[in-house]
C-alpha cells in the first residue's frame, strides 16, 4: 500500500526536485501524460494569492541555493506546479485564468457542449464555432512561445489548426530561441519555430477526435433511460457532462503527443547557429 503512494504508473510520485524541469520523464508518452495532468489541473485555478506568493518565494530561495530545511521534494514540486500553471515560461507574466491550460476545460466545457448539440441550425453552429475559435485564439496566444514579441493576427476560424497557424505565424518569420541543456541561449531558429508550430498544430488537430467520437457512442446508452429520453433539460445536462468528461479525457492525451520542451539536433539547425555550440542536442519551448 505504501508503494502505491510512492509511485504513479511506475514513476516516483515526487522524485528529487529539479528546478524548471518536468516532474516526470518526457521520453515516454506516459511520462508526458502525467506531466500534462499537472499542467491542466484545474485545482491550480483556486490557489490563493498567499499560496502563490509562498510558492514563488520557495522556488526563488531554492534557485539561490537557500532551500529551507523543512521544504520537501513534494513541497517544491507542488510550488513549481502552481507557478507553471499560472505564469508564462518565457515572459514570467501571469496568464488570465480563462486562457490557462488549466482553465481550458473549466472555461471551455460550455462551448464544447454547444458545438456538439444534436441537429443544430446553421446560425447556432456558426455561433458556437465563433465562440470556440475565439477562446482557442486567446489560449493559443497566451501559451505561445514568447521569446519574440509580435502583434497577433485575428484568428476567428472554423479549424483549430488554422487558428494555431494564424496566432503563431509570426514565429515562422522571426524564429524562436533555442538553448543548450544548461539554459545557455544559442540563437533564434526558424527551423525550430517550424517544428514547434507543426507539433502544436498536430496536437490541436487530434484534440477534437475523442470529442467527436465519444459522445455519439456514449449518449445512446443514456438515452435508453426514460427520464433522459423524454426530458430535454435532463438530456441536455447529461450531454453536457459527457462532453465535458470527453474534453477532460482528450486534452492531456493530445498534449502528451509531444513534450513541451522539445529537442532538436544541432545538425538540423541553420548553419550560423551550428557554429555557436558544440552540443549535439538543443532544446526549445514548443508552447502549448
Amino acid at each position: 500500500m505504501a508503494q502505491a503512494k510512492e509511485e504513479i504508473l511506475g514513476f516516483p510520485r515526487y522524485p528529487p526536485f529539479k528546478l524548471n524541469q518536468p516532474r516526470f520523464p518526457q521520453e515516454t508518452f506516459l511520462g508526458r501524460y502525467l506531466h500534462y495532468l499537472d499542467v491542466i489541473d484545474p485545482r491550480t485555478l483556486f490557489a490563493s494569492e498567499s499560496k502563490v506568493n509562498e510558492s514563488l518565494e520557495l522556488l526563488n530561495k531554492y534557485s539561490l541555493g537557500q532551500r529551507p530545511e523543512n521544504a520537501t521534494d513534494e513541497n517544491l514540486w507542488k510550488a513549481q506546479k502552481i507557478r507553471q500553471a499560472m505564469f508564462h515560461p518565457d515572459t514570467g507574466q501571469k496568464i488570465f485564468p480563462a486562457f490557462r491550460m488549466s482553465g481550458f476545460v473549466p472555461f471551455g466545457w460550455i462551448t464544447v457542449t454547444g458545438m456538439l448539440l444534436p441537429n443544430p441550425s446553421w446560425p447556432t453552429l456558426l455561433f458556437w464555432q465563433w465562440i470556440n475559435q475565439s477562446h482557442n485564439a486567446c489560449v493559443n496566444y497566451a501559451n505561445r512561445n514568447a521569446t519574440k514579441r509580435f502583434v497577433p493576427m485575428p484568428a476567428v476560424s472554423l479549424a483549430s489548426t488554422i487558428n494555431v497557424l494564424c496566432m503563431r505565424a509570426p514565429e515562422l518569420e522571426t524564429g524562436i530561441d533555442v538553448f543548450e541543456k544548461n539554459g545557455k541561449k544559442v540563437g533564434t531558429s526558424k527551423v525550430a519555430a517550424k517544428r514547434a508550430v507543426t507539433e502544436t498544430t498536430l496536437t490541436r488537430a487530434f484534440l477534437p477526435v475523442p470529442l467527436l467520437l465519444i459522445p455519439p457512442c456514449v449518449m445512446p446508452f443514456f438515452e435508453r433511460i426514460k427520464t433522459v429520453r423524454h426530458n430535454p433539460r435532463v438530456h441536455l445536462l447529461v450531454n453536457a457532462v459527457v462532453c465535458t468528461l470527453s474534453f477532460a479525457f482528450s486534452l492531456p492525451i493530445a498534449l502528451a503527443l509531444f513534450p513541451q520542451e522539445s529537442k532538436i539536433e544541432r545538425n538540423d539547425l541553420e548553419k550560423e547557429l551550428q557554429a555557436n555550440t558544440f552540443e549535439s542536442i538543443l532544446v526549445y519551448n514548443k508552447g502549448l
